[in-house]
Order: structure tokens, then C-alpha cells, then sequence
């Protein structure tokens, strides 16, 4: 569940994919997010134990998604920080490392710009 703050949250998800993340946490436990720059499995967000993926020095956490940690590289941050990322589930082949692999279904980031409301509370809130 994401909790509410002065500002719009940077990653949210929606029911399915918060119902998927408890299902992953279950039989994984403690879970991450990174969202993935393009390489093997494209833009997707991609989710790991929390045990088995080192998040890089400088990578960005945007928030949480179901009580996991949602992160991404500075360059992709650059990219998307004017954006919320909207993590759903899709039917289809999970990333080639991604817990959900295997389910029948697959993580996809969708995205909104952020209005000019929320640009200035984002502002105000010194995380733009």
C-alpha cells in the first residue's frame, strides 16, 4: 500500500500488480524493483529478492509498490522524473531474471506526466 505524503508519488501500482507482488513475496520474500534501461528484457520493471539484487551507488528509489522498493538508474531517472510510473500486469512472458517469469504474466511500466500541480509540489518538496 502506498502511503500518503504532500507530494504525488513517483510509482504506484495497480491492484493486479499489487496482488502479484504479494504472491512473489510469498514465495520469495522481501522483494525489489529496478527498472530495467533497455538492455535483455527492454524498459521492464524488473523484481528480485531483495537478498539477490545489489542496488547500484547512485540509483534512484522512487518510492515503494506494495512494500517493495522500487529503484532505477540516474540515466533513467533523468528520462522519467517528470513522470509517474504506473506499474501494472499484462499476460505474457516475465523478464529472463524476473521473479515473475514463469507466472504467466508479466510486469509493464506505464507512465502519466505529472501536471503542473503536482510539478510544483515536487519542487517544493525538493525532489525535482
Amino acid at each position: 500500500m502506498n502511503v500518503p505524503t504532500d507530494h504525488p508519488l513517483r510509482v504506484i501500482a495497480t491492484p493486479s500488480a499489487q496482488a502479484l507482488i504479494a504472491r512473489l513475496r510469498d514465495k520469495h520474500g522481501p522483494l525489489l524493483f529496478h527498472q530495467s534501461g533497455g538492455c535483455c528484457d527492454g524498459s521492464a520493471p524488473m523484481c528480485f529478492p531483495q537478498a539477490e539484487f545489489m542496488v547500484g551507488d547512485h540509483d534512484v528509489c522512487l518510492g515503494e509498490i506494495a512494500g517493495a522498493p522500487f529503484y532505477m538508474s540516474p540515466s533513467q531517472y533523468a528520462y522519467w522524473k517528470h513522470t509517474q510510473l504506473i506499474i501494472d500486469v499484462v499476460p505474457g512472458l516475465g523478464g529472463m531474471f524476473s521473479l515473475e517469469n514463469g507466472e504467466g504474466v508479466r510486469f509493464l511500466t506505464r507512465s502519466r506526466l505529472f501536471d503542473e500541480a503536482e510539478v510544483d509540489a515536487l519542487m517544493a518538496a525538493g525532489l525535482l
